[in-house]
Parts: structure tokens; sequence; C-alpha cells
């Protein structure tokens, strides 16, 4: 088990735009957490608790998974408001990567990802949350853009908090 450190995070498991053909829009955010790789691994390895930090999930479960070991091709079931969403794994590894597809969101939006790396940054840990979400090929689709990456934005630095309040007062 290799530990990145904040010069050897990986950018993508794939080039251009991951899964998706066509034009995607990526926004990373990160954060710098005064906890050891492990204990950010712990939380975000527990697949089906997402619900139990991120302040803008109200409830979480795992739907799929083989013989109670999370790896890819795990799904859960994620409730945000009225929306309902299914996160299924396509990168896991320990403890550095964690990546996910999102389905369920608006046909306009096309397919979402978020890619999760974890790496030692001197005595702390970095933590980049990269969201992808594929962008129709027309001008009301690209004029949408910038409304898209706010939201993205805005999402990302609610999870990051929620995980950074999560693993940082559980350490106290």
């Amino acid at each position: 088990m290799t530990q990145l450190t904040g010069a050897d995070i990986p950018t993508s498991a794939s080039d251009g735009g991951g899964p998706y053909p066509g034009p995607v829009t990526s926004i990373t955010r990160s954060r710098t957490f005064s906890a050891p790789v492990s204990a950010v691994w712990e939380v975000l390895s527990d697949f089906g608790a997402i619900s139990s930090w991120a302040p803008n999930v109200d409830h979480s479960c795992l739907l799929e998974h083989t013989g109670g070991v999370t790896a890819a091709g795990t799904t859960r079931r994620v409730q945000i408001g009225r929306n309902t969403l299914v996160e299924r794994i396509t990168e896991w590894s320990p403890p550095n990567v964690l990546a996910y597809a999102i389905e369920g969101l608006p046909r306009r939006l096309g397919g979402m990802s978020n890619r999760w790396v974890i790496a030692t940054s001197g005595p702390a840990t970095l933590v980049m949350l990269t969201s992808t979400v594929q962008i129709a090929d027309n001008p009301v689709a690209r004029a949408a853009e910038r409304v898209v990456r706010r939201a993205m934005a805005k999402q990302s630095d609610a999870m990051l908090d929620g995980l950074a309040q999560r693993v940082e007062s559980s350490r106290v």
C-alpha cells in the first residue's frame, strides 16, 4: 500500500474527459487536513455512510457490494433533497484514490463523476476533489457551463468542509 505525496498526485485515471465522450467541464477543490491519510481514507472508504459527514446529503446507503468488500463496482444510493442518485465506484486505490460515477441527474447535465485524491503533504494530508460533468455540445449548454461549475464548486466545498469536520473532530 503506497501513500502518495502532494507531488505524486495523479490528475486522472484516463486522458481527456475521462469516461465521457465530447465536451466536459471539471472543477477541482482541495483542502489540507491536520489528520493522517489513514484517518481521511477511513471516512471516505465507508462508502455507504456519506450522509454521516456530508452536510448536503440527507440519506445514503449501500446498494451493491461484493461479500462486504468495498471496491470498483460498489454502488450507493444518495438522497439530496428530493433527488435520488446512484453512485458507482469506478476507481478504488486505497488509501489514495476513490472515484465514482453519479447517475440520476437531470438529462441536460449528461454524465457526472467525482474523484477524490488523498496525499501526504508534510505533516498534514492534502485532499483534492475533482468533479467532472459532461456538457452537451450546443450553445445553450455551453452558456450554462459557468452556472454548472459554480454549483459543482459549492457542492464540493460543502463535502470537503463536512469531511474536514468529521476527520478532525474525531481526532480530538
